[in-house]
């Protein structure tokens, strides 16, 4: 028996998956990791804790496989994008990471915009947003010259944690393109960003692509852990590149809606003559392809929000427990998740959520089938402009995270996205598709399509109701107005509280 790892490395936690030759999960395990919040708006996290966390899931897993460090052959990884780590010449790090949900960096994002703003979308495909790596680094020369001054290489986190385990420094293709320092199209990074923004071409490490061979486990980790084979690493790739791997998102009729904190919905793109105009995402795909890419900000955190503020004593199971009774459309109710601000497609970090419609026949169960609806509708956006720009007709959506677990939430994104909905028997995307990655480097399977049909299996599929679609259509006009009706009512309200 031989088994690969996919590690995933996110936001609050390492999540390792062994899987063997046959695309069978033998073990899970995860280690968790505080976040760091030193004021408002800001977000970072201590690069250690992450090499602790992996030294803790390679513990677990040593302690129930009897065979793992006999016959692990290969490790890759899914990490957390944009994140941005600073090491210096001896490779340790000077500073904590700076992650991907971290806001400090508006005045940079609206200087990249504005004063180079044409270029960065010609280049890199997409617009500056306070999530991407280089805002960040333009804030750290703003504001800590001295220890940019150190700076001998750039990494994003999962990078880093690669390099514990090598000593090798290397970035795929997938993160790479969400740094907005990399020519998407050309697959190098750009002299005119780097030139532009004072950024030595040393201090950005080659770059390979996301099943490519990175080097072996070192000698003093290999002894330390007990491995017996050399067993050879995977450069990996970003989240949502990797998760759409591991659920199979490898051709362009195949859309994939994904529902945790925030929301994406994400598409396979064959080439690279789509153009988005900075509307969408489009990055380079952990395949030698792209994939493009929508974000909803507050997908299941606006379902969080709403249960732990209005319905704190229920569990979801309770709290959605009657939303089939409810028709589609919630008599009249309309929620927009904006209330951390949205992404796509309006980018707007001061527009804030809001319900219409509200009269007195409304209950809990209208409330909750409308906040699932309004998540569902912010998401159909990214659709929407896929198939208005892209002229995409999707076959089928595979949906994971927590959309994917109550049936009436599928049913609620099969009529409102008009297509059939599938989900995973084992909803392991990233890590499955990290599994993938060093499964395909490894030589065990040609192609990640080849992989695929070894490794994934769909649950059942939710068909679209015919009378259910027509009715959320007409709906959907009227939730497209919201954003705009809404616009400086909000800007406003938040101008007037930060006064």
């Amino acid at each position: 028996m031989s088994y690969v790892l996919g590690l995933d490395l996110g936001t609050s936690s390492l999540k390792g998956l062994l899987v063997d030759n046959k695309g069978k999960v033998i073990a899970s395990a995860s280690a968790d990791y505080p976040l760091i919040h030193l004021k408002s708006g800001y977000s970072e996290q201590n690069p250690q804790e992450w090499l602790e966390a992996c030294v803790k899931v390679f513990e677990q897993l040593s302690a129930e496989v009897a065979d793992f460090q006999t016959n692990l052959e290969g490790i890759s990884f899914s990490g957390q994008m944009h994140g941005l780590v600073l090491v210096d010449a001896a490779g340790e790090v000077l500073r904590h990471a700076i992650l991907w949900n971290d806001v400090r960096n508006s005045a940079e994002c609206d200087r990249i915009n504005t004063d180079f703003g044409e270029q960065i979308l010609n280049i890199t495909q997409n617009i500056a947003r306070e999530g991407f790596t280089l805002p960040k680094i333009l804030w750290v020369q703003e504001h800590e010259p001295e220890l940019w001054a150190q700076v001998a290489q750039i990494l994003l986190p999962k990078d880093y944690l690669r390099y514990w385990l090598t000593g090798n420094y290397h970035m795929d293709y997938s993160d790479a393109a969400g740094t907005l320092m990399l020519d998407v199209r050309g697959k190098e990074w750009s002299a005119e960003v780097l030139a532009e923004y004072q950024i030595a071409t040393t201090v950005l490490p080659p770059l390979i692509e996301s099943y490519g061979n990175v080097g072996a486990v070192t000698q003093a980790l290999k002894e330390r852990f007990g491995f017996d084979k050399d067993v050879q690493v995977f450069a990996g790739g970003a989240d949502n590149a990797v998760a759409a791997v591991g659920s199979g998102i490898l051709d362009n009729t195949t859309g994939m809606v994904s529902i945790g904190t925030s929301g994406v919905f994400l598409s396979y793109e064959a080439d690279d003559s789509v153009d988005y105009q900075g509307q969408l995402h489009l990055f380079n795909h952990a395949d030698d392809a792209y994939y493009s890419m929508g974000v909803t900000l507050a997908a299941g955190h606006s379902l969080t929000w709403f249960k732990n503020t209005f319905a704190p004593d229920k569990t979801f199971n309770e709290l959605l427990a009657n939303i089939d009774q409810i028709e589609p459309g919630a008599k009249g109710l309309l929620f927009a998740p904006y209330i951390v601000g949205e992404r796509t497609p309006y980018s707007d970090s001061k527009i804030r959520g809001s319900f219409l419609g509200m009269d007195t026949t409304h209950t809990l169960d209208h409330f909750a089938r409308a906040v699932l609806e309004g998540i569902t509708f912010s998401l159909k956006d990214s659709q929407h402009l896929m198939e208005t720009v892209a002229n995409k007709r999707f076959e089928k959506i595979v949906s994971v995270g927590g959309g994917s677990k109550n049936p009436n939430w599928l049913q609620i994104q099969a009529d409102i996205f008009n297509t059939p909905i599938t989900t995973l028997i084992a909803d392991e995307g990233p890590g499955m598709g990290a599994a993938m990655l060093a499964a395909v480097g490894l030589g065990w399977y040609d192609t990640m399509l080849d992989c695929n049909k070894a490794f994934v299996d769909y649950g059942l599929v939710t068909q679209p109701i015919k009378e259910n679609v027509e009715k959320y259509q007409k709906i959907y006009e009227q939730y497209r107005k919201i954003y705009d009706a809404t616009k400086d009512i909000s800007h406003g309200l938040i101008d007037i509280v930060n006064d």
